[in-house]
């Protein structure tokens, strides 16, 4: 539902992810059997506030507007944060039917001076302008699938359902930089380059000009010197893969497109390639790309004929329990995927928190759900319930968790069946060997018990910039008390012990952390952003400034228009800002 503050070119920041949804975007998945049922944390709230009018269609704020500020921002924050989400869910009488499926609004605050200006655009993306000029839904959505044109005739309208080309460029999910130019994106093979002053799309660029992929994640991944890392599929007729990509970092030489020389680093093909896992995002460490195969699994075969089965893409989604999860570990340097074959109870995700090499061990901290079965709770139909309704649909949704892995990087033929090979003394993680060789890892949590009377944690944020690949202690996120995140939370990994910020009534988005400069020696020093919303067209939402490390309000901006709840983003300092 990724995601830049990433140690990139001088102004480019980390953006994370939400928004599972992947027309052809495919991972593989084992057959292996589990070897214990996971636990389902579900809960028993009544009395949910009625949120529904944050899952409705808004106008765009194309001017910038200054917003009224109370409280202190620091006088170092100079720049602009970027929100990416859903803002329009109807298009004449045609309503989409998912929170996923909306058109894709962009929103910006400029920040500059103790100043605030807002504003918002829709993205003019073909599906947008397609769907504007006929007035209705022309194109399918991850859970809509778009009517036939009642203008065409019977031939015509068969004839359409071959049209493999109307994939979706509702880049919906994520702000991402690459070679210094920023993209929205989805999970299909298009995104949008965005000119940060006007919000507007400059071009749209296909990964599949570049690499043979059929689609690519919203959640990136970036080296210190500006290499981008991402993950995508590509499927022919014996079935699907999934492939690593890379694209170099920038150079004096001009290039037609930011991504010219993007290639595939690692394939990996599935041991199922009809019935491949779906994926949201990936882990990487200094040296180490990894992959986790959950199994949350796509029937191909469904996605295919979708068009003549009146299905979409969701109705493809099938949560299999009884099968492990995988993981994969991929080398950066060489392309070269480790032979260690490492496993562990079935849980899904959508985003990883951090990862990073230890003692010969990649550690990799996951925000885990003990049930797949997560997507259907965001229906809209779902999402505009009340009173009970509202609060059983709640109380049947999975509660995700942060868990921490332990992969040893290599595991020697001396060691005994039935040993734990994680050497960390920080960390109750394991790692045991068995007799085929492979590795069974068994998670720690890295919460106490107030996370589970928060609800759970989902939208993890760190200091990318810093920490990113590296052994770090704090990670920030929302906690779902709601269907959506109804308080921020701040967790130390070494403690377990957490801090919460919530207002009652608000709903805050996923946090963005800014390091403060010269703060590299203080993993927490610096401000967290968050734009809180409210369901009530009495109260007005605001962006939402805290102190790192207390997590105490330093300032607000009242927002004077209604925003929808939305996905993933990022803060883009200014060329001569400190930070």
């Amino acid at each position: 539902m990724m995601e830049l503050n990433a140690p990139l070119p001088e102004h480019a920041c980390v953006f994370l992810d939400v928004n599972p949804f992947a027309w052809f975007v495919f991972a593989g998945i084992k057959s292996l059997v589990s070897k214990q049922k996971a636990p389902v944390t579900h809960s028993h709230k009544q009395g949910l506030e009625y949120i529904s009018p944050l899952f409705s269609t808004v106008q765009e704020t194309s001017q910038a507007i200054q917003v009224e500020l109370q409280g202190q921002i620091p006088k170092w924050l100079k720049g602009k944060l970027l929100r990416n989400g859903p803002g329009k869910f109807e298009f004449g009488p045609d309503k989409y039917n998912h929170w996923f499926d909306g058109m894709a609004l962009l929103h910006k605050f400029e920040i500059e001076g103790g100043v605030v200006k807002y504003s918002s655009r829709f993205l003019r993306s073909d599906c947008y302008l397609t769907n504007s000029k006929n007035n209705r839904i022309m194109i399918t959505e991850f859970g809509t699938l778009a009517i036939p044109d009642p203008c065409k005739n019977i031939f015509e309208r068969f004839m359409s359902k071959f049209d493999l080309s109307k994939n979706t460029d509702n880049c919906v999910v994520n702000f991402v930089v690459i070679k210094g130019d920023y993209f929205v994106s989805t999970e299909t093979s298009q995104m949008h380059k965005v000119d940060l002053d006007t919000l507007e799309s400059k071009e749209k660029v296909n990964w599949r000009k570049y690499v043979a992929v059929n689609g690519a994640t919203a959640h990136p991944h970036y080296d210190p010197d500006g290499t981008v890392y991402n993950m995508g599929n590509s499927y022919g007729k014996h079935g699907s893969n999934y492939n690593i990509i890379r694209v170099p970092p920038q150079t004096s030489q001009p290039s037609d497109s930011s991504l010219q020389g993007a290639e595939v680093l690692c394939t990996i093909q599935p041991e199922n390639r009809m019935k491949p896992a779906y994926y949201h995002s990936f882990g990487m460490s200094e040296n180490y790309v990894i992959f986790i195969e959950q199994p949350v699994q796509i029937k191909l075969w469904e996605v295919m004929t979708a068009r003549f089965s009146g299905k979409c893409f969701l109705d493809a989604l099938t949560w299999e329990p009884q099968l492990n999860t995988r993981f994969y570990v991929v080398n950066k340097h060489t392309g070269q995927t480790l032979p260690v074959q490492y496993h562990s109870k079935a849980f899904c995700y959508f985003h990883q928190i951090n990862a990073f090499e230890d003692q010969g061990c990649i550690v990799l901290d996951l925000c885990c759900f003990d049930d797949g079965n997560v997507f259907d709770i965001f229906r809209l139909q779902n999402l505009h319930k009340a009173g009970e309704a509202l609060d059983q649909t709640y109380n049947l949704f999975p509660k995700p968790f942060p868990r921490r892995f332990v992969l040893p990087i290599t595991v020697s033929s001396k060691a005994s069946v039935g040993q734990n090979l994680n050497p960390l003394s920080y960390t109750l993680a394991e790692a045991v060997k068995e007799a085929d060789g492979k590795i069974w890892c068994t998670p720690e949590s890295l919460h106490n018990e107030d996370l589970k009377e928060a609800g759970g944690l989902e939208f993890p944020q760190i200091n990318y910039a810093h920490y990113s690949g590296k052994k770090y202690r704090y990670f920030y996120g929302c906690g779902f008390g709601h269907v959506i995140g109804d308080c921020l939370i701040k967790v130390d990994t070494e403690t377990k012990e957490m801090k919460i910020w919530r207002e009652k009534g608000m709903y805050p988005s996923e946090p963005i952390f800014v390091p403060e400069p010269d703060s590299s020696g203080t993993e927490d020093k610096g401000v967290i952003l968050s734009v809180v919303l409210t369901p009530k067209q009495n109260e007005g939402s605001f962006l939402l400034v805290l102190d790192a490390q207390n997590f105490t309000e330093l300032g607000r901006t009242k927002i004077p228009v209604q925003i929808p709840y939305g996905f993933h983003g990022g803060f883009v300092p200014n060329k001569n800002a400190p930070c």
